[in-house]
């Protein structure tokens, strides 16, 4: 089993001494302020602008890396890589939830809620073309089930050219109904009639007159209207004709099923299908109505406390009556702890927003600050954070004094200004699982075993609580059904790939769509996770091997062009190296990705040596079937906290929770006062961890 710090070993910048206390005792020990692009705290102040912020990135995005040449050589380079620069940017998507797909729309040809009138073949097809389809349908009949299927079965029935809409709908509805088992297609206006592959599918679970009927009744699309299966007692086979229906037409219709008793009392059930509704009458709203909601953004700042930022946001969208996706936001927040962050929400008029505050705050979330804006927010749209800390149960080490400590956090606080920290990523990156984390998903989805990635994701810990048996019951009997009546309601993620489970099944085609179920966000979190293990072991490689001084093939930002949006990267050279021509700070590593360079070094051969152990030597860092697509970013080795300050205070709580951190203490580490706390508050810039300084500064672990 892997450690659980996932950037073990832990590599101090400074070799100041330290000292020892406990974070998060509570969620009000921990508060995180996201701050805007223009430099002010959310929970100050709206944001205002959101069309003058600029384009935001997740990480700085860099262009290809180029060795230094001769004059006119870097002339010709700095040439051809200004035509690169959109190529490698680190864009990273707003999450949208994508509907199904398959054959379901060749089956919605008529785009208008009408029912098409109802005819026949004989009046909208002449008796040579219907004698000839008579004669193509019934080898189709014939030969179903043989395999492999006829060469007309491939090419299929040319019925002619028809350019009136229409006339192709008449015609379409005509033949479904006389044969249920065909299909249409149209190209350009020529008609073309082949073997519906999903009738040939259906028949595996039902009678072929059972099938029949079925598609005739989808065809039909009548409102309010029902299709029954006969009743089964077989559990397996109800199953697989829900997987069926759902898998083909969830966004049509619905399926469930209910029981019955014959008349000599044996138990069986039915499984009926009805039409999905297309709203709620209470809901209806005219188009022009609806067109005006498409273009409202409203921005506000979210506080929410002990809640995970996809749970506020499902929350918010069903009380708004909105989906997830149109939501939108700069960074996800820690969950213990208070936050502040802005979110821009779609479709919904600040009114409407203001009218459910008082049911917010039952769930422990505030908005405020809210007002319409232009656009919605992306990833990496912020400054940084601000950080408001309690650490209690402060030690020192050895028999200290009160004086010592303060000389120890002293050391630690002005080491901390002049030398920064590796710029790790912290275990809010990984999760906080002891058995499987998320870099582990995140490795299987690249390697694209989505069923291993499903496994993965619902593997228990080592912990008795409503969570982790719902785990072990889905592991143990792969009921999605079940578990999902179980999962608890705030775990937000493993519900919506349970419902996903339920509805596509369990090989690799369902568990595929189970994790596209999930908010683009959440899919590519697994997938960073990854990427961000590598780069945490790459950057402890790079300073065990080379300490810190900047050496020849390290990769380095050139700091006149760093405020560019696309800055450019340097490879150093060994006289560069020599004249220590550049500072610790300048210098990156890359975290892969499709569109990176690797360092000229001995790191750059820990890269390819460490993707290949993964089976990822040949990997493209793309997912299509999941829509991911991981470009890379380079991340400056080493940070720094800004508007740092600390002071002492007397405090009754934490000789209260002294005896809970003590087996967490090393011994080296003993008690100064049992009722000292240290309050401290910090910025720190986007995508750098609050826990990962603390660690650098008091030399121990959280």
């Amino acid at each position: 089993m892997e450690t659980k710090s996932l950037i073990f070993p832990f590599f101090h910048i400074s070799s100041h001494l330290g000292f020892h206390g406990s974070i998060k005792n509570s969620v009000n020990d921990f508060v995180v302020t996201e701050i805007s692009l223009s430099g002010q705290l959310v929970s100050e102040t709206k944001l205002d602008n959101l069309q003058n912020q600029g384009e935001p990135v997740a990480e700085k995005s860099l262009p290809v890396v180029k060795k230094r040449k001769s004059d006119n050589e870097q002339q010709r380079s700095e040439n051809a890589s200004e035509n690169n620069y959109s190529n490698l940017r680190t864009a990273v998507e707003s999450f949208q939830t994508v509907e199904d797909c398959g054959l379901l729309d060749q089956l919605e040809v008529n785009s208008s809620s009408d029912l098409i009138e109802e005819c026949d073949l004989d009046s909208v097809l002449a008796q040579s073309v219907i004698d000839a389809l008579e004669q193509f349908a019934y080898s189709m009949k014939t030969e179903q089930d043989c395999e492999p299927s006829p060469v007309e079965a491939q090419t299929g029935f040319l019925l002619g050219s028809f350019p009136s809409k229409d006339h192709r709908a008449r015609i379409h509805h005509a033949l479904r109904k006389r044969y249920p088992f065909l299909m249409t297609i149209t190209n350009g206006g020529e008609m073309t009639v082949k073997l519906n592959p999903l009738h040939k599918q259906l028949c595996k679970f039902v009678t072929e007159h059972e099938a029949d009927d079925f598609f005739r009744f989808l065809d039909a699309k009548i409102n309010n209207s029902a299709f029954s299966f006969r009743s089964v007692g077989d559990k397996e086979h109800r199953k697989n004709v829900h997987h069926f229906i759902c898998k083909n037409f969830g966004k049509l219709v619905e399926a469930k099923t209910f029981s019955e008793v014959s008349s000599v009392g044996e138990r069986s059930a039915a499984i009926t299908v009805r039409f999905k509704g297309r709203c709620a009458s209470s809901k209806k709203r005219n188009t022009a109505e609806f067109q005006d909601d498409k273009n409202i953004y409203t921005a506000f700042t979210l506080q929410k406390e002990n809640m995970e930022t996809l749970e506020a946001i499902t929350y918010l969208a069903t009380k708004l009556d909105v989906l997830p996706s149109d939501f939108s936001y700069a960074g996800i927040k820690d969950k213990k702890a208070v936050t502040f962050q802005t979110m821009v929400v779609k479709k919904v008029a600040p009114k409407r927003l203001k009218d459910v505050e008082a049911v917010l705050e039952s769930k422990g979330l505030k908005v405020f600050h809210i007002h319409p804006v232009k656009q919605h927010l992306r990833l990496g749209q912020l400054k940084g954070n601000h950080f408001d800390i309690m650490v209690r149960n402060l030690k020192v080490q050895s028999q200290g004094s009160f004086e010592d400590l303060e000389q120890a956090v002293s050391e630690a606080f002005e080491s901390a200004k002049v030398k920064g920290f590796v710029n790790y990523y912290g275990p809010q990156r990984f999760g906080q699982g002891q058995y499987v984390q998320a870099d582990q998903i995140g490795l299987a989805l690249l390697k694209g075993d989505m069923v291993k990635a499903v496994k993965l994701f619902f593997t228990p810990e080592d912990v008795d609580d409503p969570v982790n048996k719902a785990k072990k019951h889905f592991l143990q009997t792969a009921d999605a059904k079940g578990t999902l009546a179980v999962m608890p309601e705030f775990k937000v993620r493993e519900r919506m790939i349970l419902r996903a489970l339920n509805r596509y099944g369990m090989d690799k085609d369902g568990c595929t769509r189970a994790w596209f179920s999930i908010p683009h966000s959440m899919r590519i979190f697994y997938v960073h996770a990854y990427c961000s293990k590598v780069w945490n072991q790459a950057a402890s490689y790079r300073f065990e091997t080379y300490g810190q001084k900047v050496v020849e093939g390290d990769l380095v930002i050139l700091e006149s062009d760093a405020e560019k949006e696309a800055p450019v990267i340097h490879v150093v050279t060994a006289e560069e190296e020599a004249s220590a021509a550049y500072p610790l700070h300048q210098v990156v590593l890359p975290m892969p990705g499709k569109s990176i360079s690797y360092p000229c070094n001995k790191v750059g051969q820990w890269y390819e040596e460490t993707l290949t152990k993964s089976g990822l030597s040949a990997c493209s860092f793309r997912i299509p079937e999941l829509q991911l697509n991981i470009p890379g970013c380079y991340r400056q080795i080493v940070a720094y906290p800004q508007n740092l300050t600390y002071h002492f205070i007397e405090d009754p709580e934490s000789c209260m929770n002294d005896s809970i951190n003590e087996q967490r203490i090393d011994e080296t580490f003993k008690a100064v006062s049992s009722n000292v706390s240290l309050s401290l508050s910090f910025d720190l810039d986007r995508s750098c961890y609050a826990t990962v300084f603390l660690q650098e500064l008091m030399k121990c672990e959280h």
